[in-house]
């Protein structure tokens, strides 16, 4: 295997999803990734269903994949040793614990460098570790504190979540980018070093240019439903049958629609001649251009905007967005056997490097025996990467 973190060992004590995915993500790329979850109930997430697949909730076998499942107690001596154990020989310790929690364990990220100073430590958080250290992370819950709802949903409606785990997904993400940051650095200097994310931090970076907005104006933006606050037109507009998703970046792109709806002077209106015009003259662009679209179906006017590169397209639900992928030639899924839910592939493709071979979340404390016996005897031999 040539997968690019082959060899690398993660202690994953992290659960539900900013974690488990960020540790899935490095099992996609090659690295050993071994669960510790409480015997008994493991990983929350388990019970997060319906849906179910034969072994679990969809949910947690979305975000575990690729990984080996041990049972530790960590109140019990025994567990809690191989638990310390199992960090000492790790590259790279993730967890998400209410802060604080873990140095009862010897898991905090100060012990764990005293005993493996080359360990990379990340700790997620919801809201850091000073005034916010007692509250709980969830994505919900960040999606509200941290201004998300505020700028999602129509403007007459209430302050809506994202349909994703959004935040979670950011954090996860950020997570990966800063473990692997760290892992760089420790090419370099010897030593690991702890990495520190927050579901809020997270959330704040991913509100980009609407936080920007308010930096600049002092304002707070508000919720505009699918349309854009500073790109027009750059939003749904209704067609004969239904709406279509139009996202005009650059005044070339916007000449060209007007120019397939039968209407180019539009493009050379005083009042739509720039992006900045067409801001200021939202209200009467839209409804020019939703008289001209009622002529003819969605799917029509698809073909012909994207065919002189105007950027448009069906809102899709999941199914046909996995669908349009496919055809797009993605190949978004991946197979784990039979009788296994297909699911969506690393998004992330390499020239050289070869693709981790993807096996089925584990059930709760399938390795346990085979974990346990590794982590009691010499660490000379490493664990290699599951392959069953």
């Amino acid at each position: 295997m040539n997968a690019p973190l082959d060899g690398l060992l993660v202690a994953d004590f992290s659960r539900v999803l900013a974690g488990p995915l960020a540790t899935m993500t490095l099992a996609d790329l090659g690295a050993t990734v071994v669960k510790v979850e409480r015997p008994g109930t493991g990983d929350e997430s388990r019970s997060w269903g319906p849906p179910w697949t034969a072994e679990a909730s969809s949910y947690y076998e979305s975000l575990n994949r690729s990984k080996y499942s041990v049972a530790l107690d960590l109140a019990d001596p025994d567990g809690c040793a191989r638990a310390i154990e199992l960090a000492r020989r790790a590259d790279v310790v993730v967890e998400n614990f209410r802060p604080g929690s873990l140095t009862r364990y010897g898991l905090d990220a100060d012990s764990v460098a005293a005993i493996n100073p080359r360990a990379v430590y990340c700790s997620i958080t919801g809201f850091g570790e000073a005034g916010g250290r007692d509250r709980p992370g969830y994505d919900f819950l960040v999606q509200a504190v941290g201004g998300l709802m505020s700028v999602t949903g129509d403007a007459d409606g209430q302050p809506t979540k994202v349909g994703a785990p959004l935040v979670d997904v950011l954090t996860g993400k950020d997570a990966v980018i800063g473990i692997l940051a760290a892992l760089a650095a420790r090419e370099r200097t010897g030593r690991g070093e702890l990495v520190r994310v927050e579901l809020l931090s997270s959330m704040l970076g991913g509100l980009v240019n609407q936080a920007a907005g308010y930096l600049t104006t002092g304002e707070a933006p508000s919720r505009m439903g699918n349309r854009h606050p500073s790109v027009v037109p750059y939003q749904t507009l209704q067609c004969a049958d239904g709406p279509i998703a139009v996202a005009c970046g650059n005044d070339r792109q916007f000449a060209r629609m007007a120019e397939v709806l039968g209407r180019p002077e539009l493009a050379t209106e005083a009042r739509f001649l720039t992006n900045g015009d067409r801001v200021v003259n939202r209200e009467a662009l839209v409804l020019a251009l939703e008289s001209l679209l009622a002529v003819a179906p969605a799917a029509e006017w698809e073909q012909r905007l994207v065919a002189v590169g105007v950027p448009a397209g069906l809102v899709s639900d999941v199914g046909e967005a996995i669908a349009r992928a496919d055809g797009f030639g993605l190949e978004p899924l991946l197979d784990l056997g039979p009788d296994r839910p297909r699911q969506v592939r690393h998004p992330v493709r390499y020239s050289a490097s070869d693709a981790a071979t993807p096996t089925p979340p584990p059930t709760l404390g399938q390795h346990s025996a085979e974990l346990v016996a590794w982590l009691d005897g010499p660490d000379s031999t490493p664990l290699p990467r599951r392959d069953a």
